[in-house]
């Protein structure tokens, strides 16, 4: 009798929570709402944006975040000088993720170099920031034609034990926990926390105040975001190792720029690391700035767009890029 009361009490809190989560997740998508286009690709419907001219750059985010984080303040950087595609990766922003479709980094990257098929881009350079870091790596590992030239913004590049603190509440294994959680204690929790978890995102530098919204913070607080996110993180050390031994393979020009006050990876373990590993590598450590570069080191960045840009299309007329990135710059 005590176990039915028990069980009954679970299913009416959980369906309190679960109606609780829907409105959440309601409200947060009328606030930050579809900008972009939709295209299918392996059965997925992708959610990109598509501005400027010039050579393709294609831009992949990272853990927990959408193809927003960049269209804050890199994209518009880079659109006088590229065409720059912006992507939601599946399960984040407003790309789908079917049910049971893998999530690890291999996955990932053979979707994104059908996408680069579908929309015809060619070899674009590809932009990855934290996890998408890794997929943009597995992309030019796997499909070696879909790409032109890396450029690693504060890149996951090695397997990591544990979680960094900021993302220990995804760190949840049994797919049945996982889709529980997401269905009703995730959405209001992650409401909740949404200011530290922002700020331990971005320290040492502020969070801009527009961040929710434009940089699309809030989309990474729904319900299926976390599934999603969980899911990636349950499986993300499954290729690593085996990535990291075809790194000297690398044949393209790369970049990588890591913040020496990185709090939410270290830039020694996963950007000094990587010399030495990868021929060629542009290797920027920028003094005092942490994870989110593509908004608190925007110039830094876009600089380091232009270094690998002219690696693969020289121009004898191009200036001269400030700073140099031919050796490592610690902080």
């Amino acid at each position: 009798m005590q176990g039915l009361v028990a069980v009954t009490v679970l299913l009416v809190v959980s369906g309190m929570l679960w109606a609780l989560s829907a409105r959440i997740n309601r409200r947060i998508e009328s606030q930050v709402p579809i900008n972009g286009r939709f295209v299918e690709v392996d059965g997925e419907r992708i959610h990109y944006t598509d501005e400027g001219r010039g050579p393709a750059l294609l831009m992949i985010h990272g853990l927990s975040g959408c193809g927003r984080n960049l269209t804050h303040s890199l994209a518009p950087a880079l659109r006088q000088q590229f065409r720059v595609i912006t992507l939601d990766r599946p399960g984040s922003g407003y790309s789908t993720r079917a049910r049971g479709a893998a999530a690890d980094l291999p996955a990932q990257a053979a979707l994104i170099a059908q996408f680069i098929r579908t929309l015809d881009l060619g070899q674009p350079l590809v932009l990855g920031h934290s996890l998408g870091g890794a997929v943009a790596l597995a992309l030019a590992l796997d499909h070696r034609q879909s790409v032109s030239g890396l450029i690693l913004v504060a890149p996951l590049t090695h397997p990591q034990r544990w979680l960094p603190w900021v993302f220990l509440s995804l760190g949840v294994r049994p797919a049945l926990l996982r889709r529980w959680m997401s269905l009703t204690l995730a959405a209001p929790m992650a409401m909740l926390g949404r200011r530290s978890l922002v700020k331990a995102v971005f320290a040492p530098d502020p969070a801009p105040e527009d961040f929710a919204v434009r940089g699309g913070g809030l989309l990474g607080m729904r319900s299926d975001n976390f599934y999603n996110a969980s899911s990636e993180i349950a499986v993300v050390n499954r290729a690593l190792p085996g990535m990291l031994k075809r790194y000297p393979s690398l044949s393209l020009p790369v970049g990588l720029i890591y913040g020496s006050a990185d709090a939410v990876l270290s830039h020694r373990k996963h950007g000094e690391s990587m010399q030495g590993k990868v021929p060629g590598l542009s290797l920027e450590i920028v003094p005092d700035r942490g994870h989110m570069l593509p908004i608190s080191a925007v110039e830094r960045v876009v600089a380091m767009v232009q270094h690998v840009a002219l690696q693969v299309q020289p121009q004898p007329s191009a200036t001269v890029l400030s700073p140099p990135f031919a050796a490592s710059r610690a902080s």
